[in-house]
């Protein structure tokens, strides 16, 4: 099944110069960049994207830290599609807490903190990715991140067949 997904490049990941080794990785992995662009956020468009939510499922600490991690400095955002893209892209990205992130992984390969050193400093983990965790939510924070205009239907080389010639 063809889906989309949402993919973030968190300020730490662009403040770091790989904003091109995430963008190959997806792109080896065959996966369709549909959208993309740079942003700055301001809190009241990062809290919409950290919703009420996650105060619930993790703490209301836990969502003020993403929300300033995640208004620190530039973004780079992108709609990706593919097979079964939100699952490719999650198994792309790794674990969420880098030090359990699997060598190979964006997280594994860029990323070393962990939950207990984040919460010690009382900071958010820096993990450097945002992947959208289901296709709900990959539909809603889409929405919030890309207009219809930002958003392109192309196809790729691989998806162009010329029979006859």
């Amino acid at each position: 099944m063809i889906q989309r997904t949402l993919v973030l490049i968190k300020p730490d990941g662009v403040q770091r110069g790989l904003i091109g080794e995430v963008i190959k990785r997806f792109e080896q992995k065959g996966l369709k960049i549909i959208g993309l662009k740079m942003v700055c956020i301001d809190k009241e468009f990062a809290a919409k994207h950290y919703t009420e939510d996650i105060a619930m499922r993790r703490g209301e600490n836990v969502r003020k830290q993403s929300i300033d991690y995640i208004t620190e400095g530039p973004i780079v955002a992108m709609v990706l599609e593919g097979v079964d893209v939100i699952n490719v892209v999650r198994i792309i990205t790794g674990d969420t807490e880098p030090s359990k992130a699997l060598p190979g992984t964006i997280r594994g390969d860029f990323t070393h903190h962990s939950f207990h050193y984040a919460n010690g400093k009382e900071m958010s983990v820096k993990n450097m990715i945002h992947a959208s965790a289901n296709a709900e939510e990959a539909e809603k924070e889409i929405m919030l991140w890309f207009s219809i205009n930002e958003v392109y239907d192309y196809k790729k080389a691989d998806e162009i067949f010329h029979y006859g010639k």
